[in-house]
């Protein structure tokens, strides 16, 4: 059996996608594809699909993973193109490899956010940062399926500052742009709740919703700051020891086959 692992994406208005509105996409691409999944056993037996860590529905992201299991070895490169095709446009597979290490959702420590405020000027955004920076504790409210539960935000902040707009997305009025990156802690720690606790210690308070991006998940390197690529361990392992089993396994384009 062969498991591939891939990176995907949620952009533009796909962000609004839930994650059970995926799996069934992303399903849906499976089989048009024609990709040979193995299966669960028992009565109703389901694709062996495994997610890690999905972003929060209304979110952007850049980095959502999953892995899934083969009956016969395929090519990633081509499997990746393929599901890539049977996907609607803003649910793209850009990366794909085969896992050779064990221990994917381990290695998903921490996330690096982009959060797009529109209408706050970045001074006052500056000044926000260094006060939650400075706080020992930032106790901010969220409404559980156990009800109202209470927590602190900034213990799970690995960094947080403000960086200049990309020259590809041009600004209309004040707007500060903030990069966040957060540990996967117990409770999670989200982007909305860093917000809350913006708002809780400096009354910083965007006008219109955050736009808020997934950049980054992987592992979180204490002495840089930096989260790495979960998927490199298995590309450089694959590197070292290239798989013997591509060859007339390797998958083809199903008549038909195009965008969903």
């Amino acid at each position: 059996m062969q498991r591939i692992r891939l990176r995907y994406t949620k952009r533009g208005r796909l962000r609004f996608t839930s994650h059970r509105d995926f799996q069934r996409a992303f399903e849906r691409a499976l089989r048009r594809a024609e990709v040979p999944m193995a299966y669960s056993a028992g009565f109703t037996p389901h694709p062996k699909v495994s997610y890690a860590n999905a972003a929060p529905t209304g979110t952007a992201s850049e980095a959502e993973y999953l892995e899934i299991a083969l009956t016969e070895p395929r090519d990633p490169a081509k499997l990746r193109e393929l599901l890539d095709e049977s996907l609607p446009g803003g649910l793209d597979i850009v990366d794909a490899v085969e896992a050779r290490t064990s221990g994917l959702a381990d290695r998903l420590t921490a996330s690096v956010w982009e959060l797009r405020l529109d209408g706050v000027d970045p001074a006052d955004a500056e000044r926000a940062v260094a006060a939650f920076l400075a706080a020992d504790t930032v106790d901010v409210q969220r409404m559980t399926k156990n009800g109202l539960r209470t927590f602190d935000a900034r213990a799970a902040v690995a960094g947080l500052e403000t960086v200049p707009a990309s020259a590809d997305r041009p600004l209309d009025g004040p707007c500060a742009i903030l990069r966040l990156v957060v540990r996967h802690v117990t409770p999670a720690v989200r982007p909305d709740d860093v917000l809350s606790g913006l708002r809780a210690v400096a009354d910083l308070a965007p006008p219109v919703p955050a736009a808020v991006t997934r950049l980054a998940q992987g592992l979180f390197d204490e002495e840089s700051g930096t989260v790495t690529d979960p998927l490199a361990p298995d590309r450089e392992a694959v590197t070292a020891a290239p798989s013997k089993a591509a060859g007339p396994a390797a998958a083809t384009a199903p008549e038909g086959a195009g965008s969903a």
